[in-house]
C-alpha cells in the first residue's frame, strides 16, 4: 500500500511540474482589430475573401509567398489571391517571417514551442526546426516577447487555418526579424537553409505591407522599385533600397532573407499576384491622404527546386577528386573542414566514375550520419578502390575519369509502385533483410518501363524474386537526386 502511494504521489507530482512547465498557447490580440474576432464572422469573411480571386497555378514548387499585413478591410482581398494558390499544397512546416513594429532588436526572434490560437482553432509550433535554429552564432534567439503587442504574424494565422482546415498536420515556425545588416540577413538566410535541408513541405511566408505615406505619385515610384527587385532576385539591391528608403516595406529585411533562400535553393521565378493600396481599396485616392502598398507575391521553381547551387556542386566534385588524389598518393584519407552550411548537412549521396562514358565505380550512402561534403571525400574515395565490380583505380588512372555525385533528399516511404516517377524518383526496394536501390537517372540511361526497372532492382540488386515489388510485404521507398558532374560544369 506504501508503494502505491508513492508511486500515485510521484505521478501527481510529475504532471504538476509537467504543466508548470508547458508553454500555454500565445492567445490572438488582434481579432476584432486587423480582422472579425468571432469565430462564424471570420470564416464567413474569409470565404468570402478567398472565393473572389482568380488565380492560375504555377508549375512546380512554391517555396515563398510574400503577403500583406494590415487589416482584412484593406489588405484581406490581396493576401488572398497567394493564400488561393497554395490552398491543398502539401507543406507541413510553415515559416512566418514577421516584422517588429514596437520591439527593437537586431537579428531574428522565435517563438520556440507551445502554439498560437485564434478564434479558428490552434496552430502547434515546429518546436524541432525551432530548436535548429535558435542558439546559432547568437543571431536567431527564442524570445516570446517580441510577440507581444505584435500583429505581423498572427495576421497569417487565419488564412493558414482556413486553407488548411486539418491543421494537426500543419505546424508553424514564427519569427520576428528584426534590424540586421546585409552580413546578418544573409547569415539568418543560411541558418534556415540548414534547418531546411532538402525538404520540400516547407512554405515561407513574408509578412509585409510596401509604401507607406501621403503621395500617391511616391507610393507608385516606391512600390515599382520594390517590386522589380524583388522580380530580379536581387535580395541585396532591396537591403540597400530599403536602407536609402527608396524602396520601401515594413517587413523588408524579412523578405530579404526570402530571397537570399529562394536564390541560393534555385527558386527563382517570381509571380506578383495582386498589386495594390488602400487609396485604391477605399476609393479614397486623393493626395494627402494615408497611403499603404500591398502585393500578392510567390516565388517558386518549375522543376521543384535544388539543394545545390552551382559553387556549393563545384566545391563538392573538387573535394571528390582531390580526395581520390589524396588517397592513392598517401593511403590515407584527406582531411578537411568547410564553413558551408549546406555542405555541413547531413545528406545521402553518391559518387560515380565514369572512363569514356563506361561505369568505372559507383559507390555511396542513403543516408548519412556526418555532412555532406565527408560523406563525398568518404564515398569517392570508395568508389575509386573499394567498389567489388572492378579493380582499384591507380593514381595514373584517375586523369582519365569523370566524376558525378548525385546528392539525396530523404528517403520517403509509397504504398504502391504508381507513386514512382520514373526519371525523377530512385527507388529502394526492401523486404525482411535484403534491399536494392536504383538512382534516378537508372531509368533514363536504360530507357526501363516502370516495370523492367522495379523488376531489374529487385532481381539484381536486392537479390528478390523479380516480381517482389508487387508483394504487399515488400517495402518501397523513392527519393530524388540532384545529379551533377565535372564534364556538365565545365560546359
Amino acid at each position: 500500500m506504501k508503494l502505491k502511494i508513492t508511486f500515485g504521489l510521484s505521478i501527481l507530482i510529475l504532471s504538476y511540474f509537467l504543466n508548470c512547465f508547458a508553454m500555454p498557447a500565445k492567445k490572438a490580440e488582434f481579432g476584432d482589430q486587423f480582422y472579425p474576432g468571432r469565430k462564424e464572422e471570420l470564416s464567413l469573411f474569409l470565404d468570402e475573401l478567398l472565393e473572389k480571386p482568380v488565380v492560375h497555378p504555377v508549375p512546380g514548387d512554391i517555396l515563398v509567398l510574400i503577403s500583406p499585413h494590415a487589416g482584412y478591410g484593406y489588405s484581406g482581398s490581396t493576401a488572398a489571391y497567394g493564400y488561393k494558390l497554395i490552398k491543398g499544397k502539401p507543406y507541413k512546416t510553415i515559416v512566418i517571417l514577421g516584422t517588429s513594429h514596437h520591439k527593437l532588436f537586431t537579428g531574428a526572434a522565435v517563438y520556440p514551442r507551445g502554439e498560437f490560437e485564434t478564434s479558428l482553432g490552434r496552430l502547434k509550433i515546429d518546436d524541432e526546426f525551432c530548436k535548429s535554429l535558435v542558439g546559432k552564432d547568437r543571431i536567431i534567439f527564442g524570445d516570446e516577447s517580441a510577440f507581444a503587442n505584435e500583429h505581423s504574424v498572427e495576421v497569417q494565422l487565419p488564412f493558414l487555418q482556413k486553407i488548411f482546415p486539418d491543421s494537426s498536420s500543419k505546424k508553424i515556425v514564427p519569427v520576428i526579424i528584426g534590424d540586421c545588416s546585409l552580413s546578418a540577413c544573409e547569415k539568418i538566410a543560411q541558418l534556415f537553409i540548414e534547418a531546411i535541408g532538402g525538404r520540400k513541405d516547407v512554405l515561407l511566408v513574408v509578412s509585409t505591407d510596401l509604401y507607406h505615406g501621403y503621395d500617391l505619385k511616391e507610393a507608385e515610384q516606391a512600390d515599382a522599385l520594390t517590386l522589380e527587385l524583388i522580380k530580379k532576385m536581387d535580395y541585396e539591391g532591396l537591403y540597400y533600397a530599403l536602407r536609402d528608403e527608396k524602396a520601401q516595406a515594413c517587413g523588408g529585411f524579412a523578405a530579404v532573407i526570402a530571397l537570399n533562400i529562394a536564390k541560393e535553393t534555385g527558386y527563382d521565378k517570381v509571380e506578383v499576384l495582386k498589386h495594390t493600396n488602400s487609396a485604391l481599396v477605399t476609393g479614397n485616392n486623393s493626395n494627402g491622404q494615408w497611403t499603404v502598398g500591398y502585393a500578392s507575391i510567390v516565388i517558386y521553381n518549375p522543376e521543384g527546386g535544388r539543394m545545390l547551387n552551382e559553387e556549393q556542386r563545384k566545391r563538392l566534385l573538387k573535394i571528390a577528386r582531390e580526395s581520390i588524389d589524396t588517397y592513392l598518393r598517401t593511403g590515407k584519407k584527406m582531411e578537411l573542414d568547410e564553413n558551408d552550411l549546406v555542405l555541413r548537412q547531413e545528406m545521402g549521396a553518391f559518387v560515380t566514375l565514369n572512363i569514356g562514358g563506361e561505369l568505372r565505380g559507383c559507390i555511396g550512402n542513403l543516408s548519412s550520419t556526418q555532412p555532406l561534403y565527408l560523406t563525398v571525400r568518404d564515398m569517392a574515395v570508395e568508389a575509386a578502390v573499394d567498389d567489388p565490380r572492378f579493380p582499384a583505380l591507380t593514381l595514373a588512372g584517375l586523369k582519365d575519369v569523370e566524376i558525378e555525385i548525385s546528392v539525396l533528399s530523404p528517403l520517403k516511404r509509397v504504398d504502391s509502385a504508381e507513386r514512382i516517377e520514373l526519371g525523377k524518383h530512385g527507388v529502394l526496394v526492401r523486404k525482411g533483410y535484403q534491399s536494392g536501390v536504383f538512382l534516378p537517372q537508372v531509368a533514363t540511361e536504360t530507357g526501363w518501363s516502370k516495370e523492367e526497372f522495379l523488376d531489374n532492382l529487385c532481381a539484381h540488386k536486392a537479390g528478390l524474386a523479380r516480381d517482389a515489388w508487387k508483394d504487399k510485404k515488400t517495402e518501397l521507398y523513392i527519393f530524388e537526386a540532384e545529379v551533377f558532374s565535372e564534364g556538365l560544369m565545365n560546359k
